[in-house]
């Protein structure tokens, strides 16, 4: 079962998502898509780290998420990614964007049994950035959540650590 959680940034996403994670039976796979560029982003990885509980096993990944997700659907009953608009970002910044995002919709289409947990955020509750990149990043994101929304079974809106469904079996 596939499911996305949203949310905007320090919206309760992630906890919700580990929430979920920690319902499932058996070894779980947490999938860290986020790189610290700064000491904030930093500090707030290391804070992630220290919350998990330690039976989680953590995976590290930039732009090869497809490839992780097929090998983790062999040997894990419940896999967690956080997030998917950082794992964007990487491959946009690698300049594989496209052909990554299809690499991953397919395994998304040929998914299985296994559950997957997929936390982005939501990009469509500000204003439109001025800035073209910002824009064009934005857009691209939006594309990417709609589509794994299409794939998902359920699917999640968290606001103020409350999480709404907007998708249900």
């Amino acid at each position: 079962m596939i499911t996305l959680v949203l949310g905007g940034n320090k919206s309760g996403k992630s906890d919700f998502a580990l929430d979920l994670l920690a319902q499932a039976s058996g070894p779980t796979l947490f999938v860290a898509t986020g790189k610290a560029r700064d000491m904030e982003f930093r500090e707030q990885i290391r804070k992630h780290r220290k919350s998990r509980t330690p039976y989680i096993e953590v995976a590290e990944v930039a732009e090869d998420l497809p490839h992780t997700l097929q090998k983790a659907k062999l040997t894990f009953p419940a896999v967690l990614v956080d997030s998917l608009d950082y794992w964007l970002f990487s491959c946009r910044e690698a300049g594989c964007e496209p052909e990554k995002v299809e690499e991953f919709i397919a395994v998304l289409n040929n998914w299985g049994s296994t559950d997957l947990i997929l936390v982005s955020c939501e990009t469509g509750l500000g204003p439109l950035p001025a800035g073209s990149q910002v824009r064009a990043f934005v857009r691209s994101l939006g594309a990417l959540n709609q589509a794994v929304a299409v794939q998902a079974d359920q699917a999640f809106l968290v606001a103020a650590g409350l999480p709404l469904t907007l998708k249900q079996g």
